[in-house]
């Protein structure tokens, strides 16, 4: 048969320990191409990326060529890999050795054109930057090269136009975390410490992480969280159950932060800055919590505390309310008014319905003015007015109780009305902090998902 007589002739006297050229002096150069099969894994923490590929060679055996008129017009043969010459090119960042088929044939041409394509599984080190996690964008290079022979031996070439090579997707199984942007192809020569020249020709893999899932289980479950706080404030500052609430959102925060620990890339390198963006987030429900608490201890026994200050009554109840935009400012300054004038309409009106017991200086005005009483009478008297004084003297009692209690709910009604602006005050600058931390966060990432 026409295979088996031209497998014959070609590898009788075959030597493939040496570059199959017949003049030294002859370049023999390498065609090389790659295209992207899969994209298996990004291993952040060892920076290790691993890829499959369909890798191509392609070169010129002048000890490989016949007449096809002598072998029944056959232009085209496989033959054993193991048979002939093949050049020494790896890829310089390999890092391991991964599980790829093996192709144990070559196919060459009667022209003594050899083409050697396998599919490869590549383990190669790359530098990941994970700092715009999850909308990262990872270029990892390949560098194909030959381990010993220089650039007068063996010299590389593109098989294809590199803009061919740059966007060809056909065989790229788009189903995974990873899609593939693009290819780069860039050829250069390089020597180390003034040694003969290698030649070597890299491949930049673009590839960009598709980041809903990471959207939908990290960013949205920690914005509902921060918005839930942002609620909180609305619950009455008098009351007790914000302090609670808040508590109960910074531990559930804390707990959340805990879950996602283990999806969150880990390098030594640095950190994403989603990680920023949670540890952000709990130090704004501390800051939230401490405003809370300092609220809750203004407005709470105020019965205990000294009067409100002059100067933090002119900045809170009056410049404060103006700045704000209260509506209901006015009655801060009402109500007092009406507190004391209130406080002195009872003051008049105990002083006016105060009876005033009347005593004889002299005993004998009272034996004047008392005709013909007789002693058992004075004496009825003097009880009478011992009883009345003992009424007067529990009146003024009670009375002093009530401008008391009066003064209290006074000083409790002054607390209260600086507590509730402060809390208008420090609600709308943690609101504002908020908006601006998520309005250049969502920027930073949007721009980076365009890019």
């Amino acid at each position: 048969p026409a295979l088996r007589r031209l497998s014959h002739h070609l590898l009788a006297h075959y030597q493939k320990g040496t570059r199959p050229v017949r003049d030294w002096r002859t370049t023999t150069t390498v065609a090389i191409d790659l295209m992207v099969y899969a994209i298996l894994s990004v291993d952040e923490k060892d920076q290790v990326l691993t890829t499959y590929i369909w890798y191509r060679q392609h070169w010129t055996d002048e000890f490989l060529k016949w007449d096809p008129a002598h072998f029944d017009n056959l232009t085209e043969i496989s033959l054993p890999v193991e048979s002939i010459w093949v050049p020494d090119i790896l890829i310089n960042e390999f890092v391991d050795v991964g599980k790829s088929p093996h192709v144990p044939y070559v196919y060459v041409s009667h022209h003594g054109e050899v083409q050697n394509l396998k599919p490869i599984q590549v383990m190669t080190a790359c530098s990941l930057d994970i700092y715009n996690f999850p909308f990262d964008v990872q270029n990892c290079s390949l560098t194909f090269t030959s381990w010993l022979h220089h650039i007068r031996d063996i010299n590389l070439s593109l098989w294809r136009q590199p803009e061919l090579v740059k966007f060809d997707r056909s065989v790229f199984m788009n189903q995974g975390e990873w899609e593939l942007l693009y290819v780069l192809s860039h050829f250069q020569e390089f020597s180390v410490k003034s040694s003969d020249s290698y030649a070597e020709m890299k491949f930049y893999v673009v590839i960009r992480r598709r980041p809903l899932f990471y959207t939908v289980s990290l960013l949205l479950p920690s914005i509902f969280l921060m918005v839930i706080d942002i609620v909180g404030f609305y619950l009455p500052p008098h009351s007790g159950e914000r302090v609670s609430f808040k508590i109960t959102l910074l531990l559930g925060y804390s707990v959340f932060l805990i879950i996602v620990s283990d999806t969150l890339p880990a390098t030594a390198v640095g950190t994403p800055l989603i990680g920023i963006y949670f540890v952000v987030c709990m130090a704004l429900l501390v800051i939230s919590l401490t405003e809370t608490i300092l609220i809750v201890r203004l407005v709470h026994k105020q019965d205990l505390q000294p009067h409100v200050p002059g100067w933090l009554k002119h900045l809170l109840l009056e410049r404060a309310t103006i700045l704000l935009c209260i509506r209901d400012r006015k009655k801060f300054s009402q109500s007092r008014m009406q507190t004391l004038d209130t406080s002195r309409q009872v003051e008049d009106n105990d002083s006016t319905a105060k009876p005033t017991p009347y005593v004889c200086e002299d005993p004998r005005e009272c034996g004047a003015v008392g005709g013909t009483r007789s002693a058992p009478a004075f004496a009825g008297r003097a009880e009478g007015s011992a009883a009345l004084q003992e009424v007067l003297r529990e009146t003024t009692a009670i009375r002093q109780l009530l401008e008391k209690r009066e003064e209290f709910r006074d000083l409790a009604r002054e607390w209260l009305q600086v507590g509730y602006v402060l809390d208008v005050l420090l609600f709308r600058a943690y609101l504002a902090a908020v908006l601006a931390y998520s309005i250049t966060l969502g920027t930073l990432w949007s721009v980076w998902r365009d890019v």
